[in-house]
């Protein structure tokens, strides 16, 4: 009985073998990995994009002039929703908060009262709407935990798609690249799972895994991109 095992297993092994000898050709021989697969519209700048698709995946946008119309209409919206524990953890946002007075947490104290954080970003996506962050400037934690999440960006930041994103990371940081980066495309969302009545299709369920509301503050640092 062993004997056969053996010889089955050999059989096996001898095929695997000979197929990873044995190298095809491509059928596929003019495939073009250079090209970018998004193509800006005619007539439409990249912000543009950005804008027009961020808004399709239900982030709110809101445009500000320069730094200090971003912290006028920053602190109005604090205001509005009455935001006492805002937590900032990057150098950077920190400063503007320090220069408005707004008052923050810094620190892992209180998360757990958590309404709002306020982060940077590495570059927006004009191709899809969406925002890469990474760990270089916060943790994880302040981009999945609370329940509304802003990012304070420039317009500047905008490229056209993930290919851009990740070649102006490693312009950036050479080889001491992040050990986290995350593609985020509107606020968290799941689909929940159909029910027995087939009348029931599945429904989108916002904030399943992270923040409710994503809100972008984009500084027009340069009239045209």
């Amino acid at each position: 009985m062993e004997k056969e095992i053996t010889t089955s297993k050999e059989k096996i092994l001898k095929k695997v073998r000979t197929a990873l000898n044995y190298k095809s050709k491509s059928s596929f021989q003019n495939i073009d990995l250079e090209s970018n697969v998004f193509v800006r519209p005619e007539g439409e700048t990249l912000s543009e994009m950005f804008v027009k698709k961020f808004v399709a995946v239900n982030g709110q946008f809101v445009y500000c002039d320069n730094q200090f119309d971003c912290v006028d209409k920053l602190l109005d919206l604090i205001e509005e929703r009455k935001w006492k524990y805002i937590f900032s953890w990057e150098n950077p946002i920190q400063t503007i908060l320090d220069e408005s007075g707004i008052h923050y947490y810094n620190k892992k104290d209180h998360l757990e009262k958590i309404q709002a954080s306020i982060t940077g970003c590495e570059s927006l996506l004009a191709s899809s709407g969406t925002i890469l962050v990474s760990s270089s400037k916060n943790s994880r934690a302040l981009t999945i935990w609370p329940p509304v999440h802003v990012v304070i960006a420039k317009r500047s930041q905008v490229v056209l798609d993930i290919k851009e994103s990740l070649q102006s990371m490693r312009n950036r940081y050479g080889k001491n690249m992040p050990s986290m980066m995350s593609y985020i495309t509107g606020p968290s969302r799941t689909d929940e799972l159909p029910s027995s009545d087939t009348d029931n299709l599945p429904k989108t369920v916002i904030g399943a895994h992270g923040p409710v509301e994503l809100i972008l503050f984009l500084i027009d640092d340069r009239k045209q991109d």
